[in-house]
């Protein structure tokens, strides 16, 4: 299999504070800046899946996204589990008695070298009401883990844009409708 432009010298072509645009030979991609990482954290309580929704302005409307928060942005080298701690109780309220690394994934490999752990939280306790950092303007959403499809859609038909990782909870919807 030849790997067009694997030995090609990397140039950055623009670099900020979160993120790097950058060329590999004719390829051109985004990449977190400062070797950032992100979690992904799926926490199931009691049949139902803690979800959030915030505006994104990439986007320009709100996003339904599970839990998530980047890795070392402002401390270097920063624990994954401790970040992913700290993210899903900062964001939902809950705070986990465990936490379990299910991998690594990319997201849109074609255009993004980002990657992010899926973090599955176990033994959830609420202790405060989430909503994230001052600014962050986050609704918490726990949803039965049966009326996801339903809650998507609705979501979607009042605008909001649905995270490519949703597609994890709804696959078996989504499947069951070629199977």
């Amino acid at each position: 299999m030849d790997h067009f432009d694997h030995d090609s010298p990397v140039e950055t072509m623009w670099e900020g504070r979160f993120i790097t645009a950058k060329r590999k030979g004719r390829w051109e991609y985004v990449a977190r800046a400062r070797g950032i990482r992100a979690a992904v954290i799926v926490a199931i309580d009691s049949g139902h899946i803690l979800l959030v929704e915030q505006y994104r302005v990439a986007l320009g409307r709100a996003c339904i996204e599970m839990p998530a928060g980047l890795i070392g942005d402002e401390t270097e080298g920063e624990d994954m589990m401790v970040a992913a701690a700290r993210e899903l109780e900062e964001e939902t309220g809950y705070r986990a008695g465990r936490l379990e690394s299910l991998g690594e994934y990319f997201s849109s490999p074609g255009m993004v070298a980002e990657s992010f752990t899926l973090v599955r939280a176990h033994d959830l306790v609420r202790v405060s009401d989430g909503g994230g950092v001052e600014g962050e303007g986050i609704t918490v959403h726990r949803v039965a883990l049966g009326e996801i499809a339903a809650f998507v859609e609705a979501k979607r038909a009042e605008g909001c844009a649905i995270d490519v990782k949703m597609l994890m909870l709804l696959s078996a919807a989504l499947l069951g409708a070629v199977i």
